[in-house]
C-alpha cells in the first residue's frame, strides 16, 4: 500500500469533527489496521515507563484511549446510521483486532499496578473528586476486564470477549435484516380502511421506493413495513383484523427462524456471559453488571421492581377488563389491543394521536425545546448547519451558547427513520467529549459535541415532519442525554458528561426532560399548526394530560416484564438446563403480563437492548432512573411551574449538579446535592396515576 493512501485517510485525523463527506467504507480497514499498530506501540512504550502519577499515567493513557475512540467511534456511529453490506464487512473484518487491542489495554498489568500505587500514594489526597473517581473506575474496570487472569484462563476470557462481540453484531444485523425483509403490499381501499393520511403517504412513499413509481397516498399501492413509523400506526388504526394479525405475527417473530434466527445466538450469549462471570469470580453475570451500577444488589433491584409490579399488575388487569368491555368482546387478541386501546382513548379523551400531528411539525417542536432549554438552563441554541460535514442531507447541526453568549457545545440531529440503512429506536452518543487540552503551550477547553438520533416520521410530499406526541417525547428524551453530555463542567474526559456515570443513573436527565412535554408553557410554545400557525387549542392540553396515564399500569408492567426477564436470564437461568430462554420468558410472563405471549412470540430474538446493546442485566435501569427523574421533576413542581424565578433557580441547581458534575461524583451524592435528600418512589407513582392503587 503506498504511503499516500494511508496518510490521506480521513479516519486517522484523530481529532475534531469527523469529515463525514470524505469517509467511505474503504477507509475502515486500512485506518484501523494502521491505528491499532500505532496505539499498541504507544501502549507498550507507556507500560515500560509508566509513573503512578496523574501526568505519568492518566494523561498519556487518556491520549491513547481518545485516539482510539475517535476513529472507532465514527465507524460504530456509521454502522447505526448508514449501514451497508460493504461497511458491515469492513467492520466485521477489523472487529477482532479491535477487541484484541481493547483487551490488551484493559488487561495491562503495569497500568493496573500504577493505578493501585497512585491510589495508595501520598498524591491521592491532592487529587480532585473527579480524578479520584476516574482512578477508582479504572481499577474496577481492569478487574472486571480480567487484569488478574493469567495463562489459559486469560486466553479463554479473551476468546469469550471476542465471540460475544461478534454475536452481538450478528444479532443486531439479523434484527435489522428481518425488519427490512417484511413488506405487506396493499392494493385495495378495503385493505387500507381506517389508516390515517400520514400513514398512507408514508406507505405510498415506501411503495415508490420499492419500484411502484406511480404510487400515490390516494390510490396506492401502499407498502406497510415493520419499521416503527409504519408498524405502530398500522396496528392502531387498521380496521382489518386479519391484516393486523399478519403484521403483528411478523413483528413478534422477527429474527426467530431461517438464516436470521437469533435463538442459537441468545443461548450462546447467555452461556458465554455466565462463563465470563465465573472466570471473574462472580456467581452470575447480573452480579458483574451490578458491580458497575448505582443499585447495590440484584435483591435491591428486584425489591424495587416488585414494589412497582404489585401496583401496576392490578392496574393492568383493570385496564384489560375495561378494554374488553369497551370492545364488547371477550376474545381480544394481542393484535387487537393497540387498535381498541386507540379507539377507547379517542372515546375517553375525544381526540386521536393523528389529529395532533399537524400541531407538531419538527421545526416548531425544536423551537419549543430550545425555548425550554433557555428557560430552565439559561442556554441559547442556534442553527449551525453547514459548519460541520454530515452523513446524510437531512442531518442538522446546532450550537449551544451560555448566558454570556459563548459557545459551550454543539450537536448533530438525525431525526428521520431510514429503515434501509439506519437501525430503529433513538439514541444519543458522544462525538467529542469535553476536556482541558494543551495546544502549543496554551491550555484550552475542548467543547463537547453530541449525536442525537431519532427515527420519527420523515417529511412526506412537501410537508414537514409531522410528529406524533410520542415522537415529541422521544426527542425530548434524547435531548436530555445530550444536555448531560454538553453542559458538563468536568474537564477530565474520563468523567465529563455521561462518562463514568453509572448506567442506572444515566437515564435520569433524559426521562426528566420528558416531563416537560406536559408542562403547559412548554407545550403551547411548540404546538403550532404547520399551515396556519395557530396554537394547539386549550382543550387538547387538558386531554393530553388526562390521557397521559391512560393504561399506565399496562405500560409500566410491560417495562417490568422486560426488567425481570433480563435479570432472570442473567442471574438464575442455567444455560445447560432443559429450560430454554423462551421458557424463562413464559415463566416470568405469569407474573408480569395480563395477556400471555403467543406460542410463536419470539420477542427475545429482537431484544437488542440486552443482546446487542449495553443493557444486559441492566434493563431495570430505565425504572431505577425513572424513580430519580420523577423525583427530580417534582422539585420543579414544588417550586411552582408557573413561577418563572423559581423555575430558573431550580433549573440552575439541576444544571450545576445533575448536568454539570457528570461522572465526577457518586450518582447518589449528585442526586442529594440537587434534591437535598435520597430519592422516593412517590413522585413516579403519582405521575403515573398509580398512587391510589398503591
Amino acid at each position: 500500500m503506498s504511503n499516500t493512501t494511508v496518510t490521506n485517510n480521513p479516519l486517522l485525523i484523530g481529532q475534531g469533527l469527523p469529515p463525514f463527506d470524505k469517509i467511505t467504507h474503504d477507509h475502515v480497514i486500512p485506518a484501523m489496521t494502521e491505528l491499532l499498530q500505532e496505539l499498541e506501540a504507544k501502549l507498550s512504550d507507556l507500560e515500560a515507563k509508566v509513573q503512578p502519577t496523574w501526568e505519568g499515567l492518566v494523561e498519556p493513557l487518556t491520549e491513547i484511549e481518545e485516539k482510539f475512540s475517535w476513529s472507532w467511534g465514527i465507524v460504530g456511529h456509521l454502522m447505526g446510521v448508514k449501514n451497508s453490506p460493504e461497511l458491515r464487512n469492513a467492520y466485521e473484518t477489523v472487529q477482532p483486532q479491535v477487541i484484541h487491542f481493547v483487551n490488551k489495554l484493559s488487561q495491562s498489568k503495569p497500568i493496573y499496578e500504577a493505578f493501585k500505587s497512585l491510589q495508595e500514594s501520598k498524591l491521592w489526597n491532592t487529587l480532585e473528586n473527579a480524578q479520584k473517581r476516574i482512578v477508582e473506575t479504572a481499577i474496577r474496570e481492569a478487574e472486571l476486564s480480567g487484569v488478574a487472569l493469567t495463562g489459559e484462563t486469560r486466553e479463554q476470557f479473551n476468546q469469550i470477549q471476542l465471540e460475544l462481540a461478534e454475536l452481538s453484531t450478528k444479532f443486531s444485523n439479523h434484527v435489522l435484516d428481518a425488519t427490512k425483509a417484511f413488506k405487506l403490499k396493499l392494493t385495495t381501499e378495503k385493505e387500507v380502511e381506517g389508516l390515517p393520511p400520514t400513514l398512507l403517504s408514508l406507505a405510498a412513499q415506501t411503495a415508490r421506493a420499492e419500484g411502484e413509481e406511480n404510487a400515490t397516498p390516494e390510490a396506492g399501492p401502499w407498502v406497510i413495513t415493520l419499521d416503527y413509523p409504519s408498524y405502530i400506526p398500522f396496528m392502531k388504526y387498521s380496521t382489518q383484523r386479519d391484516l393486523r394479525k399478519k403484521v403483528y405475527k411478523a413483528f413478534i417473530s422477527r429474527a426467530s427462524s431461517g438464516e436470521l434466527d437469533n435463538n442459537p445466538l441468545i443461548k450462546r450469549i447467555l452461556e458465554l456471559r455466565k462463563q465470563q462471570a465465573e472466570i471473574l469470580g462472580y456467581n452470575t453475570y447480573a452480579e458483574v453488571s451490578l458491580a458497575r451500577k448505582m443499585a447495590p444488589s440484584v435483591e435491591a433491584v428486584e425489591a424495587l421492581l416488585e414494589e412497582l409490579r404489585k401496583v401496576s399488575y392490578d392496574a393492568a388487569v383493570k385496564d384489560l377488563e375495561t378494554l374488553k368491555d369497551f370492545a364488547k368482546s371477550d376474545d381480544l387478541k394481542q393484535w387487537d389491543v393497540s387498535y381498541w386501546a386507540e379507539k377507547q382513548r379517542e372515546t375517553l379523551f375525544n381526540f386521536t394521536a393523528e389529529e395532533l400531528r399537524p400541531y407538531f411539525p419538527l421545526p416548531q417542536v425544536l423551537d419549543g425545546l430550545f425555548t425550554l432549554a433557555k428557560r430552565i438552563f439559561g442556554v441559547t441554541i442556534t442553527s449551525a448547519d453547514g459548519q460541520a460535514p454530515v452523513w446524510h442531507e437531512d442531518v442538522r447541526y446546532f450550537q449551544v451558547n451560555n448566558e454570556a453568549g459563548e459557545a459551550i457545545a454543539h450537536f448533530y440531529l438525525d431525526p428521520y427513520s431510514r429503515p434501509a440503512e439506519k437501525r430503529g429506536g433513538a439514541w444519543m452518543n458522544d462525538c467529542i467529549g469535553r476536556a482541558k487540552i494543551k495546544l502549543e503551550e496554551q491550555f484550552m477547553t475542548r467543547l463537547p459535541v453530541a449525536y442525537l438520533i431519532c427515527n420519527q416520521t420523515p417529511p412526506v410530499d412537501e410537508k414537514p415532519s409531522l410528529m406524533t406526541f410520542d415522537e415529541v417525547t422521544t426527542l425530548f428524551h434524547e435531548f436530555g442525554h445530550g444536555l448531560q453530555h454538553m453542559l458538563t463542567k468536568v474537564d477530565y474526559p474520563g468523567a465529563a458528561g455521561i462518562n463514568n456515570v453509572e448506567w442506572d443513573a444515566v437515564e435520569l436527565p433524559s426521562q426528566f426532560m420528558e416531563n416537560w412535554c406536559y408542562d403547559q408553557t412548554t407545550l403551547f410554545n411548540m404546538a403550532k399548526h404547520y399551515e396556519t400557525g395557530e396554537t394547539l387549542p386549550e382543550h387538547y392540553y387538558d386531554k393530553l394530560v388526562s390521557a397521559r396515564n391512560y393504561m399506565s399500569g399496562s405500560g409500566m408492567l410491560r417495562q417490568l416484564h422486560f426488567s425481570f426477564l433480563d435479570l432472570e436470564l442473567h442471574h438464575r437461568y442455567q444455560p445447560d438446563s432443559k429450560e430454554t430462554p423462551a421458557d424463562v420468558r413464559n415463566r416470568i410472563a405469569e407474573k408480569t403480563t395480563v395477556m400471555k405471549p403467543l406460542p410463536e412470540d419470539s420477542f427475545l430474538c429482537s431484544f437488542g437492548h440486552i443482546f446487542a446493546g449495553g443493557y444486559a442485566a441492566g434493563y431495570y435501569s430505565y425504572k431505577w432512573a425513572e424513580v430519580l427523574s420523577a423525583d427530580a421533576f417534582s422539585a420543579f413542581e414544588e417550586a411552582g411551574l408557573n413561577d418563572e424565578k423559581a423555575v430558573s433557580e431550580t433549573g440552575k441547581r439541576f444544571r450545576d449538579t445533575v448536568l454539570a458534575l457528570g461522572g465526577s461524583l457518586d450518582p447518589m451524592e449528585v442526586f442529594k446535592a440537587f434534591r437535598g435528600r435520597e430519592p422516593q418512589t412517590e413522585p413516579l407513582l403519582r405521575h403515573s396515576g398509580l398512587l391510589q392503587t398503591a
